[in-house]
């Protein structure tokens, strides 16, 4: 049975046929670096719309949202103007990442005389500008809300 099924998806995609294709995965990039709620609001709409899109065409993305500078505060509990829909949005989406910026939480937490406390959601990277390269050389698409 195993090898009529090989066959039959070999001898269809021969013929210019997509049997039992697989969508395609898309990469996304997106920089939050301001604290602004409207517009740490507008990347998560940004990550929700890219999401819904490639699901209703049978595509999966998988998102990365890299905050550094202002925008690390999207990232602190307590601080955040989105922190309910960070952690709703982390729960629906399974291929939505935070990144926070370690060099801005660093100096972030000297300021404070404490250490900085991010979300469980969030993910500590060395650099955010260094991690939003590297997407992009790993053929991620950028956006910058």
């Amino acid at each position: 049975m195993k090898y009529l099924a090989t066959a039959a998806f070999i001898a269809v995609t021969a013929l210019g046929g997509t049997a039992l294709a697989e969508g395609k995965t898309h990469y996304v990039a997106i920089h939050v670096n301001e604290n602004d709620p409207a517009r740490m609001n507008m990347a998560l709409n940004n990550a929700q719309n890219v999401h819904n899109y490639y699901a209703a065409q049978g595509d999966e993305v998988v998102i990365e949202m890299v905050a550094y500078g202002p925008g690390l505060n999207m990232l602190v509990p307590g601080k955040s103007p989105v922190e309910q829909r960070v952690s709703s949005m982390s729960l629906e989406m399974p291929n939505l990442s935070f990144a926070a910026c370690g060099n801005t939480h660093r100096k972030m937490s000297e300021k404070a005389g404490k250490e900085i406390a991010l979300m469980s959601e969030a993910t500590m990277v060395p650099s955010g500008v260094v991690r939003l390269i590297e997407l992009q050389e790993g053929g991620y698409a950028y956006v910058r809300p």
